[in-house]
């Protein structure tokens, strides 16, 4: 309780330097001699020249991208604040009438310039995570190396942040760099310049506000959007070091809205990548869900291996893409995530995790049959060794490697069908992803067609139907395609019997 009560307290005293050092700043409106306050180009109140710190100054500017700050009046855009969340507006009502400026800013912008439906809208603000609280019953500040607001309006949460400032402007408590060059804590502010220039790609520096209906671009947003260019604000080579999943991010922008990477941005992709593995593996499972799970997957992996990333994601995929099963395998489970998407099905991250995966699964599971491990246990052991060799790359929780690992179990079971073990297979909770499983390694050449066949008859069939299939099946053929050997039978009538054809059984070890 002391420890708390001191961290809270720690955290006060870091807010009220930070607000004395912008209320500082904000101050020097004369100059050295006392002339009156600078005025912009656009009219309003300027701020004084900053002095110069010795060296070179690696800050990104405005000017670096060619364009000054350019307003874009209600006339001249498309976008409309009925097509904004009820949510955000109330939130940036809220902020301005708190005497606060407020912004709908990001990817919010980007999509509905570009014709789209926004899932979610951010909001930034010159207001400090503190002051925005006390607007809203409910919120709650988020994050250690940014902090950010959750305000919650209605069941909807809005993403609430603070204009930054420069983090070399900032002191050690509220701006920290690795030896890498990546922020480890980044909670100087600023104001509506100096957060745009913070922003990692043009496109995503727009910012619309409800005063006027304008459009703020700062950084050539608007020209990169008409060009279809995804650019990096700044030195790509620093900005990637200071957040190397800004990488990942300029893929995932490129695949979802069709653009190309700007050249300059995309130089340093391939040399860089390594730095992924600096990334936590918590962090990393989310941002694979954003780069796969969007709808857009199939084409991400495309530019992922372009760039030389998808390696460090999903390392034993990658060496084994050579294999034209295991590369027909992976993208056929990624087009599949992406027409249920489209079509507004379910997917989950077990089914995805486990096509992705089962490459070096079956690939280890065949090294240590030619080795002698029976096929039950070599799978076990396949399946927790490429399991563990993920996780060091991306977190997968415990809700998602049980039923990939179920799904992985039931391959062996599927082909035996004989009695009543078709019934109680199909009962099963995870027999529906396990069969389309199954369909996906028959379509990508793995194995050969037929079994996958069988069991879409028996699941359109009635019970009579059923009965009769299970008793045409021969008696020595009931495994029928498919790897996997079943449990023994009493009087050890399958001792020593391999199912199914296997492709590629050598007895080199698949990691070489």
């Amino acid at each position: 309780m002391h420890w708390a009560a001191d961290n809270t307290v720690s955290r006060m005293f870091n807010s009220l330097i930070s607000s004395i050092k912008r209320w500082h700043n904000k101050s020097k409106t004369t100059d050295a001699n006392g002339d009156t306050p600078l005025m912009s180009s656009e009219g309003g109140r300027g701020k004084p020249p900053r002095k110069k710190s010795p060296g070179k100054s690696t800050r990104p500017k405005a000017s670096d991208t060619g364009v000054s700050r350019v307003i874009i009046p209600r006339s001249d855009h498309s976008l409309s604040r009925r097509d904004v969340s009820r949510a955000a507006l109330t939130v940036m009502k809220r902020l301005q009438e708190g005497g606060f400026e407020a912004y709908i800013v990001g990817g919010g912008v980007r999509d509905l310039l570009l014709g789209g439906h926004p899932k979610d809208f951010d909001v930034a603000t010159d207001a400090t995570p503190e002051q925005a609280r006390q607007l809203f019953r409910g919120s709650r500040i988020v994050g250690r190396r940014f902090r950010i607001l959750h305000a919650r309006i209605g069941r909807e949460v809005i993403e609430v942040t603070t204009f930054r400032g420069h983090h070399s402007d900032g002191e050690e408590h509220e701006a920290q760099q690795s030896e890498h060059g990546m922020l480890l804590r980044d909670n100087v502010y600023g104001d509506l310049e100096s957060d745009a220039i913070r922003r990692d790609f043009t496109v995503n520096a727009l910012y619309y506000t409800t005063n006027g209906f304008e459009i703020h671009d700062y950084t050539g947003g608007i020209r990169d959007i008409e060009q279809r260019l995804i650019r990096m604000i700044g030195d790509p080579e620093t900005r990637y070091k200071e957040d190397p999943v800004r990488m990942l991010r300029a893929v995932r922008f490129a695949a979802k809205l069709d653009f190309d990477i700007e050249p300059a941005t995309a130089a340093p992709l391939k040399e860089l990548a390594p730095l992924l593995r600096n990334i936590a593996p918590a962090r990393m499972f989310d941002e694979v869900l954003k780069l796969l799970m969007s709808g857009h997957g199939e084409r991400t992996f495309e530019l992922l291996r372009q760039y030389q990333l998808w390696q460090h994601l999903f390392p034993d995929n990658a060496r084994l893409l050579d294999n034209p099963e295991a590369l027909a395998l992976t993208r056929q489970a990624l087009r599949n995530t992406d027409t249920r998407i489209r079509e507004d099905l379910r997917v989950t991250p077990a089914f995805l995790y486990a096509a992705l995966l089962w490459p070096g699964v079956n690939a280890e599971q065949q090294y240590l049959e030619s080795k002698g491990v029976p096929p039950v246990p070599a799978l076990a052991q396949a399946a927790q060794k490429i399991t563990s060799n993920q996780l060091v790359h991306t977190a997968i929780p415990k809700r998602f490697t049980i039923p990939m690992r179920e799904i992985w179990d039931m391959q062996s079971r599927l082909p035996r069908r004989s009695g009543e073990r078709a019934f109680r297979l199909m009962e099963l909770p995870k027999f529906r992803a396990a069969y389309d499983f199954l369909l996906l390694r028959e379509d990508s050449g793995e194995i050969p067609a037929g079994l996958g066949q069988w069991w879409t008859a028996f699941q359109q069939a009635d019970e009579e139907q059923r009965l009769q299939m299970v008793r045409d099946l021969p008696r020595n053929g009931a495994q029928g395609s498919g790897k996997g050997r079943g449990r023994r039978n009493r009087g050890g009538r399958n001792r020593g019997r391999q199912g199914g054809n296997r492709q590629g059984g050598g007895a080199e070890h698949p990691s070489n």
